[in-house]
């Protein structure tokens, strides 16, 4: 472990003292990818005998519609946050590391079933195996999305500190994956073509990279000014995109000016978990950025049932996924009428390819199958 420890130390201090230009720029390409193996053997070593990787999470059974992780420093507010959200209880105290394992609750919210939690204080260093943070970090990359719990005294130095340990383990805050083709190929080299301009890649930072990963043949296409780093997530592959909000707590210990600065900051979401100021604000923006469907049932020849919907995510809501996340079965035979924004008239007759929108009513028909007379 020291070894691979004292390897990223090596290549992080090269990289610090090599200067950024044109010509260096395969040599700082290869370092990076030589980094993001040695941080992947670190942090998900191969289990044996059956014990599991250092990389694994808490061992906590996902639920519900959703899952949404507290990250932070210890003595934040996780706990706070979380108690006055979900009416779980997690240990409160003013002193750092009183939660020292993974503490689930449940907000119910629009009428969707969100996981909430709450996860021991983050510390420096944990993506590169230090305390507990490996835990820590594998089981918010779980998550559909993240709360980055800062204290309002000090809240920049505290993102930043934990947006490079999450970077570090794979996780990518409010981004959407590389707009960039990688194939491997047979034979042929690399071929690097670009649609735009680009300033980050040239063909030999992408050979360097690629030379780094024993890749010898390849076909990369971007389409967009991607960085030596975006073509190493492609290449690892292991990368997670979720969306994030930066919960500031503790608000009613700072000026109103310096709230105002908070408040205008993207991803910003100021609040007192302890005073339970604008946690209703919280919760709404939770809600925009799971960006969940909620579609309701109306069984034949009844109303809709608006307690109790079914909840899509937004990259699955056909009424093929709605269907199964009722039970496969209804798919065998069936016909689909939508009331809703998705449809033009109401009710319309859909397939199952239908694509279904927020608060759209759903009717699910048995086909029935006709005798033929003889």
């Amino acid at each position: 472990m020291a070894t691979v420890m004292q390897k990223i130390k090596d290549i992080e201090d090269e990289m610090a003292k090599t200067q950024k230009n044109k010509a260096t720029s395969h040599h700082l390409g290869t370092l990076k990818a030589k980094l993001a193996k040695l941080r992947r053997d670190l942090l998900a070593p191969p289990s044996k005998g059956g014990g599991g990787g250092a990389g694994e999470g808490f061992d906590v059974t996902k639920s519900g519609d959703s899952r949404v992780g507290l990250v932070g420093f210890p003595s934040v507010g996780k706990s706070t946050l979380l108690n006055k959200l979900t009416g779980t209880f997690s240990e409160v105290a003013s002193y750092e590391f009183t939660t020292l394992t993974c503490i689930p609750g449940v907000i119910t919210y629009r009428g969707a079933k969100i996981q909430l939690l709450d996860l021991p204080g983050i510390i420096e260093g944990a993506k590169d195996g230090k305390g507990r943070g490996r835990q820590v970090i594998s089981t918010a990359r779980t998550c559909n999305c993240i709360l980055i719990v800062l204290d309002a005294i000090k809240p920049i130095t505290h993102k930043r500190l934990i947006e490079k340990e999450l970077e570090g383990f794979g996780i990518r805050l409010n981004k959407e994956p590389p707009n960039m083709t990688f194939r491997r190929k047979e034979k042929g080299g690399i071929n690097f073509t670009s649609t735009v301009a680009n300033t980050h890649l040239d063909l030999e930072t992408v050979k360097a990279i690629c030379g780094e990963y024993r890749i010898h043949n390849a076909d990369v296409s971007l389409r967009f000014d991607a960085t030596a780093d975006d073509l190493i997530d492609v290449i690892e592959g292991s990368r997670v995109y979720i969306p994030c909000i930066y919960v500031v707590n503790k608000i009613d210990q700072i000026t109103l000016e310096e709230l105002e600065i908070l408040d205008k900051l993207p991803h910003y979401c100021p609040v007192s978990a302890h005073l339970e100021w604008n946690l209703d604000g919280l919760l709404d923006k939770i809600w925009e950025y799971l960006d969940l469907t909620r579609i309701y049932t109306k069984p034949k020849g009844m109303n809709p049932d608006y307690e109790d919907p079914v909840i899509l995510s937004s990259k699955k809501r056909t009424v093929e996924d709605f269907c199964i996340r009722i039970h496969k079965d209804m798919l065998k035979q069936f016909n689909a009428l939508v009331w809703g924004s998705s449809v033009k008239h109401k009710p319309q007759r859909v397939g199952r390819e239908h694509e279904l929108e927020d608060e759209d009513v759903v009717q699910i028909i048995k086909k029935v199958r006709q005798v033929k007379e003889e």
